[in-house]
């Protein structure tokens, strides 16, 4: 079982993470872990998260109420509580503007096509949420048919959420959209897609059952 402090420390190094390699910029992007007692530890509003300290982070209840912490809440706690709420598994959420993948999601393309086998085996697929304004319920609301079935959504016109059993986990989600929407691109660049077949996509799903079944159980074992 991790202690806060502990969780406080590993929010810190992924939004180091995150701001090393360019998926956010200025004060761009939040992350949040579920702590044991269900309360949400989460990054403040308008700060780097590349200049973080373990103080600067805020505890909120599951109703996005502040509980503890010097700086305000995240603006966009709606989208992290609504997830959690969507996903008992979840126990960690990212998001944050990789530049290819929210290219793609400014231009209304959601990354749904098997073109790598990796992304079917570690996301499925990575479906496109309809446009609302950041920091609104509505934009939570815009996220929560998607929810259920993915790990990583790109939201219209602003950016990508990924979640995971950890933060590890949903760091790496967000590392892998970046990485397909890249290769995605050059695929346009060259004019030519040569998607997997559904025999192959089948069998990559079950694949991915596997994996996703392996990194929870050994989610729950570091909790536990």
């Amino acid at each position: 079982m991790k202690t806060e402090h502990q969780y406080r420390d590993e929010i810190v190094h992924f939004g180091k993470l995150l701001h090393q390699n360019r998926l956010i910029a200025a004060t761009d992007g939040n992350l949040s872990v579920k702590l044991d007692n269900g309360h949400i530890l989460c990054t403040p509003t308008l700060m780097s998260k590349g200049l973080m300290t373990p103080d600067d982070l805020v505890i909120v209840d599951q109703h996005g109420k502040k509980l503890s912490g010097l700086r305000e809440v995240s603006s966009e706690i709606a989208m992290h509580l609504l997830i959690y709420r969507r996903r008992p598994d979840v126990n960690a959420v990212v998001h944050a503007h990789p530049p290819t993948a929210t290219g793609y999601a400014a231009a209304g393309i959601a990354l749904d096509r098997a073109l790598c086998s990796e992304i079917v085996v570690t996301l499925g697929s990575v479906p496109l949420a309809n446009y609302e304004t950041p920091g609104t319920p509505e934009l939570a609301e815009a996220l929560a048919p998607l929810v259920v079935d993915h790990d990583a959504i790109l939201m219209a016109n602003h950016g990508v959420v990924t979640c995971g059993p950890d933060l590890l986990n949903a760091y790496m989600n967000m590392e892998t959209v970046e990485h397909f929407a890249k290769i995605a691109l050059v695929t346009h660049l060259l004019g030519k897609q040569q998607t997997l077949s559904d025999q192959h996509v089948d069998k990559l799903r079950e694949i991915r059952m596997k994996y996703h079944n392996h990194n929870h159980v050994g989610a729950v074992q570091g909790k536990g």
